[in-house]
């Protein structure tokens, strides 16, 4: 299985909007970080969909190797 790139180690808190459709980079090679450029096209890695139901302040993961796709689940502190 391919492994995903290290963006950076440590969480994007980003604002979110209700109603609003994110789509969060998995491949970790986007240049416009914590959200998909397209940058994973021909690789294993497709950029998953969240839809904001309530606008708030969310964690999306910045390590790509969270279990919790697409938020911050810590898995940075074991890198």
């Amino acid at each position: 299985m391919a492994e995903p790139n290290v963006a950076q180690k440590a969480p994007f808190k980003v604002d979110v909007v209700a109603g609003k459709a994110y789509f969060w980079c998995a491949c970790g090679l986007s240049k416009s970080q914590p959200f998909c450029d397209g940058s994973h096209k021909g690789s294993a890695f497709s950029p998953m969909k969240y839809d904001a139901t309530e606008s708030k302040s969310v964690f999306f993961c910045g390590c790509k190797h969270t279990s919790g796709q697409p938020f911050c689940d810590g898995s940075h502190k074991a890198l």
